[in-house]
């Protein structure tokens, strides 16, 4: 119970503010440039989602659960996912890049139509890089990793072809997402 309590102090005193605070102003439109650039190479869509700590409903399943801290901070992105509308891509290529600040953890959700060709092991070892830099200190590093990594993925199997006349369409924006 006495972690029970530390994890809930944890999620409740970090904030959006914390994750503003974490990715500033001049870092979020580094972000936002990298993912549009990224975005002009492939037709798939990527979203960043920063968020402080999370909602008092979480914690409660987790402990009820008895969920894993992997699998509290899963059930919280692939919810993120759905909120940010990230399966709602003409592909069904979007990804979810998302960072939870009270846990240290990253975790990447794609959409089905990437899911079906990237197998899990690709995702679990993009995942285990990523959450190093964070454990590092090196999160600018890690997020911009993430979305090169995400990016490569996204041109190997869903390149934009120079025969595609269509002008480039966003489907998503660009810009994190602090929560």
């Amino acid at each position: 119970m006495a972690g029970l309590f530390k994890r809930m102090l944890r999620h409740g005193w970090l904030d959006q503010a914390d994750a503003r605070r974490l990715v500033g102003p001049a870092e979020a439109a580094r972000l936002r440039e990298q993912v549009a650039a990224s975005e002009r190479l492939h037709t798939g869509q990527i979203r960043i989602c920063i968020e402080g700590g999370l909602p008092l409903s979480y914690l409660w399943r987790h402990w009820r659960q008895r969920l894993s801290r992997a699998e509290l901070v899963r059930q919280r992105a692939v919810m993120m996912f759905a909120k940010l509308r990230v399966w709602d891509t003409e592909h069904n290529n979007g990804v979810l890049i998302y960072l939870l600040l009270a846990e240290r953890a990253i975790e990447l959700v794609a959409d089905r139509g990437l899911a079906r060709i990237v197998g899990p092991d690709t995702w679990q070892a993009m995942t285990g890089r990523l959450e190093q830099c964070l454990r590092d200190g090196r999160v600018e590093q890690g997020l911009h990793d993430a979305i090169a990594e995400v990016s490569a993925l996204l041109e190997q199997h869903f390149p934009r072809l120079p025969a595609d006349a269509a002008p480039v369409v966003n489907e998503l924006p660009d810009e994190p997402v602090f929560r």
